[in-house]
């Protein structure tokens, strides 16, 4: 059985072996999860809370970011961009994109004076690749092309979502935005 700091390097080196071995392992969904959490702390220690929402609201962020983003996957991959060769569940997608989180561990790094933005950006590609990967191996597709589809339809798709409900509730709106007295 492999450990999950080896599952974690593989995931980062973007081996499609580690991918498809996670997919078909419905053990390892603990791992995933412990995964996306470090991946997600790493993210908060090295914004140092830039966003507002502490450690422990940035973790239940990217949980809830985690699952969303791996129904809308599964649903777009299978629904929409199937191969043939397609069969997929949503369990198969959350193991296979809570490893792509591994590279976000990289954000930590942001803490040094200077670096933060750089490395926000090195690890939201390296990630956005992993994801891709992930993609791939988990709908069983032939070409990478239609996984970056499916990660550029979800993406566009999950954005509208959040934006749609900040704006119903309120959060988009300033300062200002409030009755004036």
């Amino acid at each position: 059985m492999a450990t999950l700091v080896e599952r974690m390097l593989r995931a980062a080196r973007l081996d499609a072996n580690l991918y498809e071995e996670v997919e078909a392992d419905p053990t390892t969904m603990r791992q995933a999860l412990v995964v996306v959490l470090l991946s997600s702390v790493a993210g908060g220690i090295g914004t140092a809370g830039e966003d507002g929402l502490g450690l422990f609201g940035a973790a239940i962020a990217s949980l809830i970011g985690w699952y969303i983003w791996a129904f809308l996957t599964y649903y777009i991959g299978t629904k929409w961009l199937p191969e043939p060769a397609t069969e997929a569940d949503v369990g198969q997608m959350l193991r296979t994109l809570g490893f792509a989180s591994a590279p976000g561990i990289i954000r930590i790094l942001g803490v040094i004076p200077g670096l933060g933005m750089v490395i926000a950006v090195i690890g939201s590609l390296w990630m956005l690749c992993a994801m891709v990967v992930a993609v791939r191996q988990a709908l069983d597709y032939r070409s990478t092309g239609r996984a970056i589809a499916v990660c550029v339809i979800g993406f566009i798709v999950q954005v509208a979502v959040i934006s749609a409900l900040m704006i119903a509730f309120g959060a988009m709106a300033g300062p200002d935005a409030g009755p004036t007295a």
